[in-house]
């Protein structure tokens, strides 16, 4: 495939003038310019032995580190393209959620609460995905675009233009019949 086939592989020729930087805080620098040198399956293992570390510290001081499975009992695994969900109250979704604010890799974005108790129609359910950081394509289950829902950019950043899709689990939704 020539490079160029798909837009992203362009992105780092296409803009104009200067990119703008963006301040960041000091630990986020430091947290991404440590993982930006390790390869995903390190950063993986660092990410569950931090997770039974915390379990661990957990149980001596008497906290509640939350753990990466979700304790939401029903679980919908059928999305179909059109189905309509309602988007888990807030409460239901923190608890699925590890220190990372992640479920099985998937990130909830502090953008996403706005949409907590909401119904929405399924856009599709994802398989594939190209990740942008390494310019890989890599499957997923379990996860799904949301008609309409998008980011348009993070605090941190400010607005962004592109408009991505948010990636939704499944278990973060509940399928309306």
């Amino acid at each position: 495939m020539h490079p160029c086939e798909c837009q992203i592989y362009c992105l780092e020729t296409m803009f104009e003038g200067k990119p703008e930087v963006i301040p960041q805080p000091l630990g986020r620098r430091l947290r991404l310019a440590l993982t930006s040198r390790l390869n995903p399956r390190v950063k993986r293992a660092l990410r569950t032995h931090l997770n039974r570390l915390m379990s661990w510290v957990s149980s001596f001081t008497g906290g509640n580190a939350k753990s990466s499975s979700p304790t939401i009992d029903s679980v919908t695994t059928d999305l179909k393209v059109g189905d309509l969900v309602q988007v888990r109250p807030r409460e239901e979704i923190q608890a699925t959620l590890d220190p990372w604010g992640r479920l099985k890799g998937c990130g909830f974005m502090p953008e996403m609460w706005q949409y907590c108790g909401t119904t929405q129609r399924v856009l599709k359910p994802m398989e594939r995905f190209l990740d942008e950081c390494e310019y890989q394509i890599k499957r997923c289950r379990g996860v799904v675009l949301l008609e309409g829902l998008m980011c348009q950019g993070v605090v941190e950043s400010g607005r962004c233009d592109r408009s991505c899709f948010f990636f939704w689990r499944e278990e973060w939704l509940v399928k309306i019949d």
